[in-house]
């Protein structure tokens, strides 16, 4: 089974989302902005999430998880929790 690993954050608003991920663009360390930002508890960890397969996470996370290229900040994604930024740093 495809296994990948991947790092997020995840916060309340769209906006902020979209601020953030311009921060990362402009050079900003994503494990900072997550330890700075995240509300969900990987922050704490920079935002990874260690490995994981298909359908162990929400759908709309799978979704960009499994088909988005590595290394290439993706959001906002939004699910039930909130907004998220995700980046796939593994997959195979």
């Amino acid at each position: 089974m495809v296994q990948a690993t991947a790092r997020h954050l995840l916060v309340s608003s769209e906006e902020q989302c979209q601020a953030l991920k311009q921060q990362i663009l402009d050079g900003a360390d994503f494990a900072q902005i997550a330890r700075a930002h995240s509300s969900c508890p990987s922050g704490a960890q920079g935002g990874e999430l260690g490995s994981f397969g298909p359908g162990m996470m929400v759908r709309e996370f799978d979704e960009v998880v499994f088909s988005a290229p590595l290394n290439v900040v993706q959001g906002p994604v939004k699910t039930q929790f909130g907004y998220h930024l995700l980046e796939v740093t593994s997959r195979g």
